[in-house]
């Protein structure tokens, strides 16, 4: 029986430090808590804080980023416009080339005929005016008709056409060539 009270003061004293030791394990748990409560907003407010400042260095850098980037994207596209500025004129040439070599007229060559036409018609105008004097008043009685040698009218006829035919220029006007002008 000596053995039993004993045990029992064993078994009661362990039973008393197992419910001591889970008393503490519970307190320090709600300790835990209580501390993560009052830890816990300010721990939210100091994560907050750097949140802010993270996000303006980000939002500075994807700006800076941004200012690079469109800076690059000009130049690009002054560079892109410059080359087919180059282009289209070395197009240009080469068509004006081309076109000279076998023999189609510029614009500026057709309004040279224009002009010369003008010019042209003008003169005739003049000259016509000359050539055909007033008309006489019809005398009262017409001279008696002389008898004309055979001979005559052939002459008339080969002169006549003669001086109707206008003089033909040198070179057609379709085979005029102008060198092609720099910078067209």
């Amino acid at each position: 029986m000596v053995k039993k009270l004993k045990e029992t003061t064993d078994d009661k004293e362990l039973a008393s430090a197992v419910r001591s030791s889970a008393q503490q394990i519970w307190q320090a748990g709600l300790g835990a808590f209580a501390k993560a409560q009052e830890e816990g907003g300010r721990v939210f407010s100091k994560l907050v804080k750097e949140g802010t400042q993270f996000q303006t260095r980000a939002e500075d850098k994807v700006a800076d980023v941004s200012d690079s980037v469109s800076k690059l994207a000009d130049g690009v596209g002054k560079q892109a416009s410059g080359s087919w500025d180059k282009l289209e004129q070395v197009f240009e040439e080469r068509v004006a080339r081309a076109l000279a070599t076998i023999g189609v007229p510029m614009q500026n060559d057709i309004a040279a005929l224009h002009a010369k036409i003008d010019a042209l018609s003008l003169q005739v105008a003049a000259l016509s005016a000359k050539a055909a004097p007033a008309p006489k008043p019809k005398a009262a009685a017409k001279p008696a008709v002389k008898a004309v040698p055979k001979t005559a009218p052939r002459i008339a006829a080969k002169a006549a056409p003669k001086a109707a035919v206008a003089r033909a220029p040198a070179k057609p006007a379709s085979r005029l060539r102008r060198a092609p002008q720099p910078g067209r």
